[in-house]
């Protein structure tokens, strides 16, 4: 079922909205998936964002990968440091190489900053057990432990991109899901950590403006304020935390699969004033790099004509690597009229 979370408010079709961004309890799936698809489209329509609630993710691999994070962060700064990257990213398959590792402050390589750090991921089990023998004194645990977290919250992104396709009328049922199931998608997985200061405002910027330009975001954090989304008008609204649910976003390319039915959300994290560290954990369901991204033929017809030129995860990576955070929109990949 869905139901409306207090104090929060939808960016998608109202510039002075009065609903709030829908709650959706995905154990209706056992009942009436069909009405439970419906309800993922409507929410993906006109919010972009959705809380899900009864996710069936186990309480304790949300523990124990929450407990190695914690364990990290808490580290003296030189030891995190060993965890940085040194090398520097380089061209391969039409996009710029991620680098993986431990981060503060800099967000990216384009000058953005934030009152940050963070830990960035492959997806690839065995990338994450090659890193975590500078992250973690237990390196077998923590890979354990993020690699368990990583299955369980992928294969519900699956789960909730089949019931869209279903609820758009895909034959293929499949046909979202394949991307972020193929052995070499380029999916990521990010915990970010901000630390608490009196001294921050609203003005301090934890992580700044931006849509994620994967095809699905899946986040969790802990009780502390300090996400929000933008409305159409350009205000912003604080999203209240829930540990015990995931906040689903859509991203970029979802946008473009949809031909613009979906569309993704601008979002961003102010700095922590409050009295401990907000930490939040976010899966990036991408496909992989030499996937052809483009609207679905389901989503065309003579009166939506196809609005985005076909093009490459790895052409787009390395369109969005070149901009800041607030300067990089799908827009630019739009068919001229």
């Amino acid at each position: 079922m869905v139901v409306a979370e207090a104090n929060s408010s939808p960016t998608r079709k109202m510039s002075n909205p009065s609903g709030a961004i829908p709650t959706i309890d995905l154990s209706l799936s056992a009942t009436d998936r069909r009405a439970l698809s419906g309800l993922l489209v409507e929410a993906c329509e006109d919010y972009g964002i959705f809380k899900l609630i009864n996710h069936a993710v186990p309480r304790g691999a949300i523990s124990r990968v929450e407990e190695e994070v914690a364990a990290f962060f808490a580290k003296p700064t030189p030891e995190k440091l060993a965890a940085a990257p040194t090398d520097r990213p380089t061209t391969g398959g039409g996009g710029k190489t991620t680098r993986f590792g431990y981060g503060v402050k800099n967000i990216g390589a384009n000058g953005d900053m934030g009152e940050i750090e963070y830990l960035l991921l492959s997806a690839n089990p065995s990338l994450v057990s090659q890193l975590a023998h500078s992250i973690s004194n237990n390196p077998s645990k923590f890979s354990c432990a993020v690699n368990d977290y990583m299955e369980a919250v992928k294969n519900l992104a699956c789960e909730l991109l089949d019931l869209l396709a279903e609820g758009l009328c895909i034959p293929n049922k499949s046909i979202f899901s394949r991307l972020i199931s193929d052995v070499q998608n380029d999916s990521l997985f990010r915990i970010n950590h901000y630390r608490q200061s009196p001294d921050f405002d609203n003005n301090n910027i934890g992580f700044g403006e931006h849509s994620d330009p994967q095809i699905m975001t899946i986040l969790r954090s802990n009780d502390v304020d300090g996400l929000q989304i933008s409305l159409d008008d350009g205000s912003w609204i604080p999203v209240s935390p829930d540990p015990t649910a995931f906040y689903v976003m859509i991203g970029d390319l979802f946008q473009v699969l949809t031909n613009g039915r979906f569309v993704s959300i601008k979002h961003r994290a102010v700095a922590n004033t409050g009295p401990k560290p907000r930490m939040s954990m976010a899966y990036f369901g991408a496909p992989s790099l030499d996937a052809w991204i483009s609207p679905l033929p389901q989503m065309v017809n003579p009166n939506q004509q196809s609005l985005y030129r076909p093009f490459t995860w790895a052409h787009y990576k390395s369109h969005i690597y070149s901009f800041r955070l607030a300067g990089s929109n799908i827009d630019t990949f739009k068919i001229k009229s």
